[in-house]
């Protein structure tokens, strides 16, 4: 699919695409990470990750940053699920608190986004990282600016 295809998508219509096609050839976070979109829905997002050693910080548990691009992105997602086509997105303001470490052996940690608000400039969503356990591991909100086609 070209480039000018993808930009005529909803923000919906792409996620869902992102989640069907899985395009390996298209270079991203998600694939760096081994991310999987689970669930895409109007204003909702799930992703999920297994965790391996090259997530590691200097104490042998999953880095935070894994945490919070997982929050980014599910909640980054989620938002741009509500926009139409041609408008983007991008983060203002990421806020996340850790709640415990994960293991780096394999376990799937799934994030979960879900848009707050979606205004003209302006959108706010939250997200959780849970392990396979259902435990949390991390919440946050962010605030999203919206880039009309105009700006």
């Amino acid at each position: 699919m070209s480039t000018t295809d993808l930009a005529a998508m909803t923000g919906l219509e792409l996620m869902r695409w992102i989640q069907r096609e899985r395009p390996a050839d298209i270079p991203s976070i998600g694939r760096l990470l081994g991310m999987r979109f689970d669930e895409v829905d109007h204003g909702r997002i799930v992703i999920s990750l297994d965790t391996r050693p090259d997530f590691a910080n200097p104490l042998g548990t999953v880095h935070g940053g894994i945490a919070a691009t997982l929050l980014d992105s599910v909640m980054g997602c989620a938002v741009h699920t509500t926009l139409p086509a041609g408008v983007s997105y991008t983060t203002l303001e990421l806020k996340v608190n850790y709640i415990r470490a994960a293991r780096t052996d394999g376990q799937t940690l799934t994030a979960e986004g879900t848009v707050i608000h979606v205004g003209r400039r302006a959108a706010t969503a939250e997200g959780k990282v849970l392990d396979e356990q259902g435990k949390l591991i991390a919440h946050a909100t962010t605030t999203c600016i919206i880039l009309q086609p105009t700006d």
